[in-house]
């Protein structure tokens, strides 16, 4: 029963992705590498890379290493990226 609420998860969070896809073009630099969804809470990780907070959180918890990368982080210090999530609100506000 869990397996099957987990896949209907992931199905429900792939379906949430592609309308999000469809309803427009999504920037790239909008989207979360590990979830590939628009970001709500960007960080910045030590490799240089912005990432959905609770996904890096959830990956610095498993690895030292980028997700990006592979290389190991010198440090799991998350900075978060006000200028990208100030332009994803204002995309957001634009396309209603």
């Amino acid at each position: 029963a869990e397996r099957a609420s987990q896949q209907r998860h992931e199905s429900e969070a792939e379906a949430k992705r592609r309308a999000e896809r469809e309803a427009g073009s999504v920037p790239n630099e909008f989207m979360c590498p590990i979830t590939m969804e628009v970001m709500k809470d960007p960080v910045i990780a030590m490799d240089g890379h912005t990432y959905e907070r609770g996904a890096i959180q959830n990956w610095l918890q498993r690895s030292q290493k980028s997700p990006k990368t592979n290389v190991l982080l010198q440090s799991k210090l998350l900075v978060p990226n006000q200028a990208l999530k100030s332009m994803i609100l204002e995309w957001r506000e634009a396309k209603g």
